[in-house]
């Protein structure tokens, strides 16, 4: 859908931090399904992990992305998504040793322009849902910033600038673009 507008890139890098912005401007966002997957595979003593069963943690994160799709449709305007099904497919391609299901990609579409957050190690910090190095999260930067236009979509890096500043950009972007 082209109101469905995803924010990728490097883990610890500022997304969640710029979604709640737009947010704060009124805008729909979508939370991240790693992170909710976690949170409550953590709880309920679940292996559905990134650093435990990648496989098993990505397949959840795929239907949980697209049940985000489906109840994103009643929101007008612009719905922001921090990661998505393209993250998740990802993540499980990597997972499996497999290529990108681009087949399934197509069939449900977010807008044209993507952005990515790039490493940024000055503002990286580990967590009880990130449990990985920057090494680890440099690495799913990469396959991210080669899979999004491998699928066709048209890239936009955030430079390393103020939270405001980012959202800022997203929305002049869009704007500009005619979206």
């Amino acid at each position: 859908m082209d109101r469905f507008v995803v924010i990728s890139g490097c883990s610890g890098g500022g997304k969640s931090t710029l979604l709640a912005e737009l947010a704060r401007r009124g805008c729909a966002v979508v939370e991240e399904p790693g992170r909710r997957i976690v949170s409550e595979q953590l709880l309920s003593g679940g292996s559905a992990l990134p650093w435990l069963d990648l496989a098993a943690f990505a397949r959840r994160a795929i239907a949980l992305a697209l049940d985000d799709r489906a109840a994103a449709r009643q929101h007008s305007g612009w719905v922001f998504f921090d990661r998505g099904l393209i993250d998740a497919v990802a993540a499980l391609a990597s997972a499996m040793a497999t290529p990108l299901d681009r087949a399934f990609c197509d069939a449900h579409r977010y807008n044209r322009r993507v952005f990515l957050t790039p490493p940024w190690p000055e503002i990286y910090a580990g967590d009880a849902e990130r449990r990985h190095d920057f090494s680890v999260a440099l690495a799913e930067y990469d396959r991210l910033r080669d899979a999004y236009p491998a699928l066709g979509y048209e890239v936009t890096i955030l430079p390393k600038v103020s939270v405001s500043a980012r959202a800022d950009i997203v929305l002049g972007t869009l704007a500009e673009e005619g979206m």
